[in-house]
């Protein structure tokens, strides 16, 4: 699986240090009565029962693995399974939480305790901002599980950059999310310093820290260069567990200042983030594109299906374009494919039709008009019927 860069506008849930159990007040509800599960790196436990324990241990496996191939950490440092703590009832994610911390929080919160086997992550199942949230901090326990104090910028830059990887029962999806994207590229000469990011620990954090963060590792990691790449990488193997936040900034500072050239990164860094657009630039591309170049119309689209691949949108307009050069089979791909990601079904429904239709595939063309006329008969049935009278 190939990880992209990411960003998303970022929702936080409390990281909570040197708190004990003893201190807050007991919880009505017991993670203990919970269905559990244990794998190689997770202690899950889920309100749905054996079932979801199972099912969301081997979500979290999948993150980690996905989450070890950039950082390379060693396994056997874990002194104890990474605690999961999953709800589908909000009222009681509700009371455990507040029990913890004397205040609620939403959907996701990692609970950082100074003793390993203490720390554990809080989830309410569901999608939306609750997924986000949860990936957001299933990241945040990898990451503080191997390195309790990273620097600010791997933290919240990585949580960020993992914040849609997403998982179905077939693995990890993953899809870029650049809503951070047009406000790094309007700092243009005001970009925030590289030593001012890296240095966030020391120096004091900033306004734009959380997407000067996630710019910098999206750049590090996407730019193309493998200096930078390798840079990255080798910074993450001299951190160290029991360094403070601080200490740490420092280390990675200071190697990452000895391979990198002030004055050319930030040129890189600036052609970079001029290079990158958002999935609604390069679909309003395509369709700008879509009469005087159909070539470059097409390589927008597909750009833009690159980066979400779960929606409709560049399917069914790579499907009109098959359909006009007369690839039955490809636009009948596109067509479906945007009927899977949420495309307007009486519209597609009837384009999957007339493609039937001028394929000389009447009786398919028949049914799939029909289902249009079905789905909405004031759009669809004159044009159906006459479509079909006429051939």
């Amino acid at each position: 699986m190939r990880i992209r860069s990411c960003v998303f506008v970022l929702f936080f849930a409390v990281c909570v240090l040197g708190r004990s159990f003893a201190q807050a007040p007991e919880s009505p509800v017991s993670y203990t009565t919970l269905a559990r599960t244990q794998t190689s790196h997770y202690e899950v436990y889920a309100e749905g029962g054996a079932g979801a324990s199972i099912e969301l241990s081997k979500e979290m496996e999948t993150r980690f693995e996905v989450y070890n191939r950039l950082f390379r950490f060693e396994e056997s440092a874990l002194v104890s399974p990474l605690r999961v703590i999953a709800f589908d009832n909000a009222g009681s994610f509700d009371s455990y939480i507040s029990a913890q911390l004397g205040r609620r929080r939403e959907g996701a919160v990692y609970l950082h305790y100074q003793r390993p086997e203490r720390r554990e992550l809080v989830l309410l199942l569901g999608g939306g901002e609750s997924g986000r949230l949860a990936a957001h901090q299933a990241f945040v326990q990898f990451l503080r599980a191997f390195l309790p104090n990273p620097p600010s910028w791997i933290r919240d830059g990585f949580a960020v950059y993992f914040s849609t990887l997403f998982f179905s029962g077939e693995g990890v999806a993953y899809e870029e999310n650049l809503a951070w994207l047009d406000t790094v590229k309007a700092w243009g000469r005001e970009t925030p310093s590289l030593d001012s990011v890296l240095m966030a620990d020391i120096q004091g954090s900033f306004e734009n820290f959380i997407p000067a963060s996630w710019a910098l590792v999206s750049f590090l990691l996407n730019s193309g260069n493998i200096d930078y790449q390798r840079t990255l990488f080798e910074s993450f193997m001299l951190l160290k567990p029991g360094a403070s936040s601080a200490e740490n900034s420092r280390i990675a500072r200071e190697y990452m200042n000895t391979w990198i050239n002030s004055g050319a990164f930030a040129q890189d860094y600036r052609n970079y983030f001029a290079s990158r657009k958002t999935f609604a630039e390069l679909v309003d591309m395509g369709k700008a594109s879509y009469q005087q170049d159909p070539a470059m119309a097409e390589m927008y689209f597909l750009q833009a299906i690159e980066l979400r691949p779960g929606h409709y949108a560049p399917y069914y307009y790579l499907g009109i374009m098959a359909y006009e050069r007369n690839d039955w089979n490809l636009a009948d791909f596109y067509y479906e494919s945007a009927l899977e990601n949420g495309a307007d079904r009486p519209l597609t429904l009837y384009a999957l039709g007339l493609n039937a239709l001028s394929s000389g595939r009447t009786v398919e063309a028949r049914a799939l008009l029909n289902q249009a006329v079905e789905a909405d008969p004031e759009r669809y049935r004159d044009k159906a019927e006459e479509l079909l009278r006429s051939h």
